[in-house]
């Protein structure tokens, strides 16, 4: 049996985190000592890890709760979504972040950032060798690989909408892009 404090410990939570938890029904106590100290048993241990886990990933507590008591069809399809969230904010930050190396104006201001545009992406390509049809076939491998993770990185070096349509399409169709 485990006390709060130990679950704490373990788990690098504070006690207060764990009585909240509780407090809500996510993690009620196995036992009662007769002084009234929650105690936890092995089960409970194995349940909070779960909670940390699905914490780690943004759910709330909410969606957490609603997935430990519906098991693993709830979990899937709360991940599918939080996923999809994920995706958006990063596209979202990916786009504020390209606004903001357009203001910079400065000669390279992508040096010190997490951004490289595709310009760049072109020439490290080139560089390494790849003519129009390499690029063409790097696009069909990643469409037919991971179609999402393709869009992602299209969105990622600041193409338009169209630009990544056209790119897609023709990766799908077997047909070379208009511009790669």
């Amino acid at each position: 049996m485990y006390t709060i404090s130990q679950l704490a410990r373990m788990f690098h939570l504070s006690r207060s985190t764990i009585l909240y938890y509780d407090s809500i029904g996510l993690l009620k106590p196995d036992e009662r000592t007769n002084k009234n100290y929650r105690l936890y048993q092995p089960r409970s241990v194995k349940k909070l890890e779960m909670i940390c886990e699905l914490r780690n990933t943004g759910l709330s507590l909410k969606s957490i709760k609603q997935i430990i008591s519906n098991r693993k069809a709830e979990k899937d399809s709360a991940l599918q979504e939080r996923l999809h969230a994920i995706n958006q904010e990063i596209n979202t930050l990916r786009k504020q972040q390209q606004v903001i190396v357009s203001m910079l104006q400065r000669k390279d201001p992508a040096r010190n950032m997490r951004y490289v545009s595709r310009e760049q992406w072109v020439k490290f390509l080139r560089t390494a060798g790849l003519d129009d049809k390499g690029l063409y076939k790097l696009h069909v491998t990643f469409e037919t690989s991971s179609p999402e993770g393709h869009q992602d990185f299209l969105e990622s070096i600041g193409l338009s909408e169209k630009e990544i349509k056209q790119i897609r399409d023709a990766s799908k169709e077997g047909l070379p892009p208009e511009k790669t």
